[in-house]
């Protein structure tokens, strides 16, 4: 079953992950075994991933994530949508981002 992503909702980083940004990119390190992709256990995120992984991390609405990378990269809050959430899919399922408890 595919997760569904709610605009409305905050996600954050697991407990279960560290994340450090060397070079203009974000490097997502797993803490405990069964986290990320058994053949590449360190996961990468580029400049854009990098800005994602920071908005959800300040505790951003994915509405308001989406609304600001449209501004930042002067494109389509449709296409904008399909990246975050499409990432933010990856990320679930590698148990590296979570829905955040309502606030």
């Amino acid at each position: 079953m595919e997760t569904e992503i709610r605009l409305e909702s905050r996600y954050r980083p697991t407990e279960d992950v560290v994340a450090r940004e060397v070079m203009g990119k974000i490097l997502i390190v797993p803490l405990t075994s069964g986290i990320g992709d058994m053949e590449d256990e360190i996961y990468t995120l580029n400049e854009s991933g990098r800005r994602i992984w920071d908005r959800l991390a300040k505790g951003h609405s994915v509405r308001t994530l989406i609304e600001s990378l449209s501004s930042d990269f002067e494109a389509e809050a449709g296409e904008i949508e399909r990246d975050v959430t499409g990432l933010m899919k990856e990320l679930i399922k590698r148990r590296m981002i979570e829905e955040a408890p309502d606030a």
